[in-house]
């Protein structure tokens, strides 16, 4: 059976996406972009504070479900430049410094509301 998770501590479109959703233990996380959730406004365009922003939102929708990083399995980065591929990889790495999901990363030519970088995740429970 489909869970829904929701929280209003990350940006979300319950019309026509679920912030993430679980079945059998596995939550999968829609791409999060890099904007406030108390505001909505976008974070500033540079790829390390919008990289900052999007795993902060990834990480408000597992503490809803009293889950951490730690519970990620694999990540997708979506970037509209992978020549600041390494600028975001640095501030990825502070997140995830130890025990790191699996990672794929694709450059694609945008991302919605102009974002630099988009997130998606599947977390386990333990």
């Amino acid at each position: 059976m489909k869970k829904i998770i929701s929280t209003k501590y990350a940006p979300a479109d319950p019309v026509h996406y679920s912030q993430a959703t679980e079945a059998g233990g596995l939550i999968f996380i829609s791409g999060q972009l890099p904007i406030d959730p108390a505001t909505g406004n976008m974070a500033p365009a540079d790829v390390k504070i919008q990289t900052e922003a999007v795993i902060k939102n990834l990480e408000a929708i597992l503490k809803a479900e009293g889950l951490t990083l730690e519970n990620i399995l694999k990540t997708t980065v979506l970037m509209t430049d992978l020549g600041q591929f390494a600028q975001m990889n640095e501030t990825y790495a502070k997140f995830f410094a130890k025990n790191p999901p699996a990672r794929a990363a694709v450059g694609v030519k945008a991302l919605p509301k102009g974002a630099l970088v988009e997130i998606e995740a599947v977390a386990a429970r333990d």
